[in-house]
Parts: C-alpha cells; structure tokens; sequence
C-alpha cells in the first residue's frame, strides 16, 4: 500500500525574516492561503489519506507541525533529534512503515515545493507505485523538464528508450490514453556552469532533480544496508524498540551517531535499477524569495506585493508584508523589501547571498541571536 512521507524539517532561511527556526518557510502561505506543509499533505488526497501520511520534522518543530496538520495522527510525525540529512530522515520514516506495513510504498516529498497542478503529482505517483509492483527493489524519481539554464539544481540525465510505459488517467480528461514513461537513470550532475546548463537544455534528455521519490520501504532499507551499513545498524536499532518505552533513549542515542549524508549520494547514485518520470507537472523549490515573484505574478511596474503597499516610482522590488501593516516606498528599484513584527528586511534583489549572509552574521551576534 502506498504512503505519503513529508520531508519537513528544513529552516528556510533564505526566506528570513518571514522564515526563522521555529516558524520556518513550510509554515508559510507563500504561495496561497495555505501553509506549503499543509498544501504538500493536501497534494496526495484522496489517493492517499491522512492515516497513510507520515511528517519528518526535527523535535523543535514537532508541535506546530502536529498543529499545522491535525488530520494526521500524532505518531505518524516523527521527530529527528538532530538534522542528519534525507537519508537518514528517510530511514527513518521506512522502519516505522515497514513496523506497520511489510509491503509499504513511500511516496517521499519535501514540504516546501509548489507543485500543480495535484493531480498530475498525483497520476505521475501513481505510475512510480505501478512501477514498483513489477520491479520492487527498483528506486523511482521524478525529473523536472529544464525551462532554463538552471545553474542552481543538481541534473538527471535518462536513458534513450523508455523502460515502462503506465497508461494513468487525467482527472480533467479521463477518456483516451494518458500514458506515463519511465526513463532508465544514466548519470546524475552536479550543479552545472552556465554553459553545461546550456547544454544540457538543449540535448532535452537532462531533468532537474526535484528530490521527489518512490520506492519500498524495504528496498530502500536493503539499499542502505549495502552501500551505508553503520546508517542501516543504528536504524535497525532503532527499529527495534518502535512502541517500547525505550524507543525515546534509543532514537536519541543512534540518530546523532548516523553519518549525515543524503540519499542521493548514500543510495541512488551507487543502485543500479534507478528510473526517472519526466514530471507533467509544473514545479518549483520556493529557495528563495525569486520564487514568489514566478509563482505570484508581478503587476505593470514589475513589482511582487504580498500584503498592503502604497508605492511611488518602484520598480521590480519584492514587497511583502501583511494586510494591517503599509508598507510605502518612493523612488526604489531591485529591492526585496519584508516586514514582520520584530524583524524588517531591506535587500537588493539580485543578490540572494545577501540574505545568507544576514542569518551568518545573526548567528555570530549573541544580542541579535533571538532574530533568527
């Protein structure tokens, strides 16, 4: 049966100061009324309900996740100790699944994507777990067709010829075929130069990593024990205590000790039965505040505003705030420009680093600490 494994312990900080460590970007409606947790649980309805849907998040955020997602039982959101990466966060996920269901699917999927529309997610999913009842120990991503030169993504590149064909239904035209190809993985890249990028966009056979996977829970825990024993020994332990009064000590003690390492580099670029779905649906990784320029539009000054803003001569600036705060600007241009209630951020737009280097040096401030 499958399962829905949200990914959601991530800190968001190019997002600050809208984002910070115990109110990270998941719990944000950047890109509508809903928070990113809430529309990334809401993604996999009805195919995959709330007793199926299990959060990773790590132990600060594990109450304001639980209240974010009510639906979902409190014990399917498993806390982290510590951050220790996706492949141990998956392991992780995959003992409990397989301690409740020895034939489980994970169908594995951070928490701060926008993805639409569902139901395409939805049908490509659907063709990675048809995949899997033919090829079991077989490991499934989703690729993202390249609209651009994209310098900041890692690249899949797939095989020639199809492996797999899987004729999953559109909700919006159920009639006809819809067919599903799923490609043989040749090689994974790096983050490319612009010229490689360049290059790869035009050859139409490279997709950018969207970090979206299907496969067994099983599969992927005999993936681990082959190519990373000592993560695969402490998650055995771990494994071994789930619903004794020990589990607590136990996961405490094993999960700092694993090696932090993602599940990229620990599985899926040593396996060898890796296929890719080039995704049908439209994606982005909401990595910094650029996103909710794409997703929300810009009005004819080319400015983005969330929230209420009074505006004279600005141009191409990123304005968000809330409904009760305005937010006036005169004479300004290339600016992201947020307001929270104790922190405001003025930035130029065409420098992402800048916001990275803002939390650096909040980090270093032991009197300005308490910002982030």
């Amino acid at each position: 049966m499958e399962y829905a494994v949200i990914m959601a312990g991530g800190s968001g900080t190019r997002f600050w100061p809208a984002s910070r460590r115990d109110h990270p970007k998941q719990f944000l409606p950047l890109t509508g009324e809903r928070t990113l947790l809430q529309q990334t649980a809401e993604r996999v309805r009805p195919w995959i309900d709330a007793e199926r849907t299990w959060v990773v998040t790590n132990e600060r955020l594990a109450q304001a996740t639980a209240e974010q997602l009510p639906e979902i039982p409190p014990a399917q959101i498993l806390a982290e100790p510590c951050a220790r990466n996706t492949a141990p966060c998956i392991g992780l996920a995959a003992i409990h699944l397989l301690n409740a269901d020895p034939d489980a699917i994970m169908v594995v999927t951070p928490a701060d994507h926008a993805i639409t529309p569902a139901s395409e997610f939805r049908r490509n999913a659907r063709a990675a777990a048809a995949y899997l009842f033919e090829k079991p120990d077989a490991f499934v991503l989703f690729g993202i067709p390249p609209t651009y030169p994209a310098t900041g993504f890692g690249y899949i590149e797939r095989g020639d010829d199809p492996i797999a064909r899987f004729d999953i239904k559109r909700d919006e035209a159920p009639d006809g075929e819809h067919p599903v190809p799923l490609f043989p993985v040749r090689s994974f890249r790096e983050k490319p130069d612009r010229a490689t990028a360049e290059d790869y966009l035009r050859r139409g056979t490279f997709f950018w990593n969207s970090g979206i996977f299907v496969w067994r829970a099983d599969a992927i825990l005999d993936a681990l024990k082959t190519f990373e024993p000592e993560i695969a020994e402490h998650l055995q332990a771990i494994a071994e205590h789930i619903g004794t009064p020990r589990y607590d000590e136990v996961l405490a003690e094993r999960f700092p000790a694993m090696k932090s390492i993602s599940i990229d580099y620990a599985v899926l670029e040593r396996a060898a039965n890796v296929a890719v779905i080039p995704a049908t649906f439209q994606w982005d990784d909401l990595g910094s505040w650029e996103a909710v320029a794409r997703l929300r539009g810009r009005d004819e000054r080319g400015n983005t505003v969330v929230g209420t803003h009074l505006g004279i001569d600005t141009t191409d600036c990123i304005v968000h705030g809330d409904a009760d705060h305005l937010i006036a600007t005169a004479g300004v241009e290339g600016l992201v420009i947020v307001h929270t209630p104790d922190a405001t951020l003025v930035a130029r737009r065409d420098d992402e680093g800048l916001i990275r280097r803002i939390v650096a040096a909040l980090e270093e401030n032991e009197p300005l600490r308490r910002f982030l």
